[in-house]
């Protein structure tokens, strides 16, 4: 599987990351079949964060390494700071909170990745760079970045790190999907555009999507008359998501694929390095997945997809 290089880690990315948000210690047989299994495919990036699940993610994916003896053969990228029921918390305080009880349910003593949840535009983007290096040179994390941050406040960042002689954010983690967002999924969350695309096409930053197949649009169980999940009509339903849902379409049938694998293929393939967060839950999944991460589209593929181009 394809990599994606990380300054200040062990090992590459793969493209394909997992996530763990249903993750749970009372279910670790489907935790340990699912994560034998991404493994076994080549994966090499557990996705996880300190809301997730109430702690219980972070919770099970630490037994499964302690249990396994696998924390020298994967990336655990972990997040913090998310907002609580009174307000935002990107503070360094709540930053050094999170991150010290995500370690503790991890069983270990450093994450390879790790990614504020949210930002916060009123605080001051130079001392947000300033107390992640500190837990960088401290040795908690290897690498940070920003989870639904702007490529505005991510350009601010490393033009600070860059004067100051510190580290960077060395990745974004937006939403990028073939189906276009119309508004944010969940509140603060950041979808990318052709505006961001763009600029990660010219400097080169890592991109690690959520939600890369778009909450299953591409799946097959909806259409424009199908109205059963009000969440995936208010985000995706539109009459340009439905072309493009026609085009990944056509294109699945003539290289033999599935709608949805065409869909991932298109967060892989683009002009920059990138790689995406799966959610599969059983090993049928996962191969579809992997499947996906082989298919090659060319560039002309990729813009006809997106409706950039016609032919």
């Amino acid at each position: 599987m394809k990599q994606v290089s990380i300054e200040g880690l062990d090992r590459g990315v793969t493209q394909l990351i997992m996530g763990s948000d249903y993750f749970h210690p009372d279910r670790m047989e489907q935790v340990d079949e699912i994560l034998e299994a991404y493994v076994a495919s080549g994966g090499n990036t557990i996705d996880t964060a300190f809301v997730y699940s109430g702690g219980n993610s972070e919770k099970a994916i630490g037994l499964w390494l302690q249990s396994r003896g696998r924390r020298d053969q994967v990336n655990i990228w972990t997040k913090g700071a998310h907002h609580d029921d009174k307000g935002p918390r990107v503070n360094k305080e709540a930053i050094a909170s999170d991150l010290e009880t995500s370690l503790e349910r991890l069983q270990t003593d450093y994450v390879d990745l790790y990614a504020l949840h949210r930002d916060d535009s009123n605080v001051a983007v130079g001392a947000i760079v300033e107390w992640l290096n500190e837990h960088v040179e401290a040795g908690r994390i290897r690498a940070f970045g920003g989870s639904n941050w702007t490529t505005e406040r991510l350009e601010e960042a490393n033009a600070y790190a860059r004067e100051h002689g510190l580290k960077g954010f060395a990745f974004s983690s937006p939403n990028l999907s073939l189906a276009k967002a119309k508004e944010p999924y969940w509140p603060g969350c950041v979808s990318v555009d052709h505006a961001a695309i763009r600029w990660h096409e010219q400097t080169q930053m890592p991109l690690f999507s959520w939600s890369s197949q778009a909450r299953g649009f591409f799946t097959g169980r909806y259409t424009p008359d199908d109205l059963s999940n009000p969440d995936l009509v208010r985000v995706f339903y539109n009459d340009d998501n439905w072309e493009r849902y026609r085009r990944a379409e056509q294109l699945a049938k003539e290289k033999g694929l599935t709608t949805i694998q065409i869909a991932l293929a298109y967060v892989l393939n683009q002009q920059f390095p990138t790689a995406a967060i799966i959610g599969p839950q059983n090993p049928e999944e996962m191969r579809s997945c992997r499947e996906a991460a082989d298919v090659s589209l060319t560039p002309e593929e990729v813009a006809w997809l997106d409706l950039s181009a016609d032919a």
